[in-house]
Formats: C-alpha cells, structure tokens, sequence
C-alpha cells in the first residue's frame, strides 16, 4: 500500500512539474488534457525511476571522471528519449530542454520533500 501511494505522490509530482515547467520556460510546450498530463507523468516517472539508475551505473565511471556534471547529460538524453512517447508535450531547443529539467528537478524536489516526511 505504502508503494502504491509513493508511485501515486510520483506521478502527481510530475504531473505539476510539467505544468509548472510550460508556464515558466519559453519553448517546453504541453497541449493535452488531464488524461495525456498523468500519461506524461507516468513516462517521466517511469524513465526517471527504472531506466536512470541502469543509465547511471553503466556511465558510472564517466560520472567519476567528470565530477558528476555527466549527469547533466544523462538526464537530458533521458528526458528526450521520454518526450518521444508523450506526443502532447513538445520541447523546442536545447535551452528549454535545459531549464525544463531544472524546473521539472526543482519542482520534484520540494513536493516530494514535503511527502516524505509524512
């Protein structure tokens, strides 16, 4: 039960850093409903929580030579691989890709710390 409701606090948490994200970056676009917003935020969970950490152990050694800054890189090929299966939502250049994972992380990031204390 308790993981099914972390999946679901996941999921929402998407669901509004995407839409925090069209609001604040020129060129991250999303046009859909409801039903394409919790379709989009299940992708990105689903990138974000099976496909990373296999990314990240695999490219583990490029992270240490880098200082971690691959992981820049690491998070921007998976969020275009994952815009690739959401069609309502549309990314225009590298500087909106850029700062919609900023915005997407930030968001993320404080809605979940706010949950996991409870």
């Amino acid at each position: 039960m308790k993981l099914v409701l972390k999946l679901i606090i996941q999921i929402l948490a998407n669901c509004i850093a995407i839409l925090v994200a069209d609001y604040l970056v020129s060129g991250f676009n999303f046009t859909g409903n409801w039903q394409n917003l919790v379709f989009a935020g299940a992708i990105l969970g689903l990138v974000n929580s099976v496909i990373r950490p296999i990314v990240k152990l695999v490219a583990f050694p490029l992270i240490i030579l880098t200082l971690g800054l691959f992981t820049i890189i690491i998070n921007i090929a998976l969020f275009i691989f994952a815009i690739n299966f959401i069609p309502s939502l549309s990314v225009h250049g590298f500087s909106a890709i850029f700062w919609g994972i900023i915005v997407i992380s930030l968001v993320n990031y404080i809605i979940l710390s706010i949950f996991d204390n409870k």
